[in-house]
């Protein structure tokens, strides 16, 4: 593996990075504040084309390999991490399983737009008693002549309010297990389905989350994705990709902590002496700096494999995200020890890192169920396919 950027991945670092100083920087601290998603602000990367990711460059996307992909999240995440999320979504199931499983009519209408940024698609899996365990879907699809009918709800949903289209999973029949799942392409204004926001949010403010509903929803024959029963395929098929971005979102984070801590404790003097001299303060400038190292190997490990034609590389992305998002938890913490009673007001962003990191640890799949697929996997319990 080698460790050295290309050219063009550090030219690809350095535009990103001055598109966030430029135009994320200055409006984050307001559009968290206000619960808001900066529509502007990623309309503006999809001019530049930095929502594509690894989407093929004749549906829409950048073409990249995934280690520039990580490499842009993180940069992004070092300001914002929805932001950063924003980068890596084409790249995930909202897009990979389209690129794979779509019809060619499918990728046109859906794909091409969102790996542009012309227009927003979002995946609704979770549900208020299924979640990590997809092939436990409770929504119903009842097959009809030329469409079908689905009924149940998905919580937790990012897009609500923002996406044009969520691409989401039914179940023919719950006695079928796995084989009855299936993929929909169900777009805002389809009748019976409505959606309804969820607001006052601790963490994640800016990312436009809520609940779908699902009445009778008519959702035409044409928008099944990869036919009837290939729904857990379809929801399995981008699983590395979307740690990668969660992991890759956490490194720009635990850098922004470091960041922060290291400028804070050198300005910061208490009586005669910089909080920086004082060793429990370097002990978690210590913490933070090694924590970092390491999961930035872990992240770029994950992307890397990916670039080696390594489809299923479940224990790398299971250890990436896992360890990736720990890291940016405790450095959060740690940030706000340093920065004490500071540390909850609005002028630094040290609170905003600590009420994100959190949430980190539970997207695409919560660390506990990490931490069993890497026990599995180091028992011996569970392969991946060759």
């Amino acid at each position: 593996m080698d460790f050295a950027l290309t050219k063009e991945q550090e030219m690809w670092r350095e535009a990103v990075r001055a598109f966030a100083e430029r135009e994320v920087a200055p409006a984050v601290a307001a559009y968290d504040r206000d619960e808001r998603y900066p529509v502007e602000v990623v309309k503006r990367m999809g001019l530049l084309g930095m929502l594509g990711g690894v989407i093929p460059q004749e549906y829409g996307g950048a073409g990249i390999d995934h280690v520039t992909l990580a490499v842009g999240i993180e940069t992004m995440s070092r300001y914002c991490i929805h932001m950063g999320s924003v980068m890596g979504r084409p790249s995930g199931l909202v897009g990979s399983a389209l690129l794979r499983f779509g019809s060619e009519e499918q990728k046109r209408k859906y794909l091409v737009p969102v790996a542009r940024g012309m227009s927003f698609g979002g995946t609704a899996v979770t549900e208020p008693r299924s979640g990590t365990d997809v092939a436990g879907t409770q929504t119903r699809a009842i097959r009809r002549s030329d469409h079908y009918l689905l009924n149940g709800t998905k919580t937790w949903i990012s897009g609500v309010g923002v996406a044009d289209w969520f691409l989401t999973f039914a179940t023919l029949d719950p006695a079928l297990g796995p084989k009855g799942l299936c993929a929909f392409l169900v777009e805002v204004g389809s009748p019976g389905f409505s959606l309804h926001p969820l607001r006052d949010k601790v963490g994640f403010r800016p990312a436009a989350v809520g609940e779908l509903v699902f009445e009778d929803c008519v959702v035409p024959r044409e928008n099944c994705v990869g036919g009837e029963g290939e729904g857990l395929h379809v929801a399995l098929s981008a699983v590395e990709n979307g740690r990668l971005s969660v992991a890759a979102r956490a490194v720009g984070l635990t850098q922004a902590c470091l960041d922060e801590s290291v400028r804070y404790a050198t300005e910061r003097v208490v009586g005669t002496t910089p909080i920086g001299r004082f060793q429990l303060v370097q002990a978690k400038i210590a913490d933070m700096a090694v924590g970092l190292d390491t999961c930035r190997y872990l992240t770029y490990r994950l992307a890397w494999r990916r670039d080696q034609g390594v489809e299923r590389a479940r224990a790398e992305a299971a250890m990436a995200k896992l360890y990736a998002t720990d890291v940016a938890m405790r450095s959060a913490v740690d940030a706000m020890q340093i920065f004490g009673a500071y540390g909850c007001s609005s002028e630094y962003p040290v609170g905003r890192y600590f009420r994100d990191a959190k949430f980190l640890q539970i997207v695409e799949g919560v660390n506990d169920i990490q931490r069993v697929l890497v026990a599995e996997y180091a028992l011996g319990y569970r392969r991946d396919p060759q």
